[in-house]
């Protein structure tokens, strides 16, 4: 027993201090090098925090952009998935409900138009951004409420698309959202 005993507890001790005091060193090392420290990005507009630069927000009144759904509800501590696989009864009804609220919301688009980022969560549930299709499809409906030209609000979309280096293009919706308002006066 003493021989099994010793190096187990060795192992358990050399464990915690790798898992519990160099790799959350490591972690909070290269935090440091992040912008913001690690506390992450605020965005700031007339003097208030609107938002965070990284972080999905939840978007769903008829004059904004929509943003990605959210696994999560958009609690940036509770960052998840949904674990539900595409064959599950549960998930495919909700992204059918999604999508007949965003058929309903945007007359005139064609389901097979909506791309899926629309209708289903990012991995961590907390995408902050959309790519460049997911915002033109709801560019009509944006137009329409707030009284502004298709052309007007389509024109928003390349000065917040970003060029990603392994991957597509994507737009930063609450920054698109705050130009809406600034256009809009608001």
């Amino acid at each position: 027993m003493k021989t099994q005993l010793l190096p187990a507890l060795r192992l358990t001790l050399a464990m915690m201090l790798l898992c519990c005091g160099l790799y959350p060193a490591l972690v909070w090392a290269a935090a440091q090098l992040a912008p913001g420290q690690g506390a992450g990005v605020t965005v700031s507009r007339h003097g208030r925090v609107v938002g965070f630069a990284r972080v999905g927000q939840k978007f769903d009144r008829p004059e904004y952009f929509n943003s990605r759904p959210s696994a999560a509800d958009y609690h940036a501590d509770a960052s998840s998935g949904s674990n539900k696989g595409p064959s599950n009864p549960e998930y495919l009804a909700l992204v059918q409900a999604r999508l007949d609220t965003f058929l309903l919301e945007n007359p005139g688009v064609k389901a097979a138009d909506v791309p899926a980022e629309l209708l289903t969560a990012s991995g961590s549930g907390l995408d902050p951004h959309l790519s460049p299709q997911g915002a033109l499809v709801q560019v009509a409906r944006i137009a329409r409420v707030r009284r502004l030209s298709a052309q007007e609000v389509r024109n928003l979309i390349p000065r917040y698309t970003t060029a990603v280096l392994f991957g597509p293009d994507v737009v930063d919706v609450l920054s698109l959202n705050l130009a809406l308002d600034e256009l809009a006066g608001q």
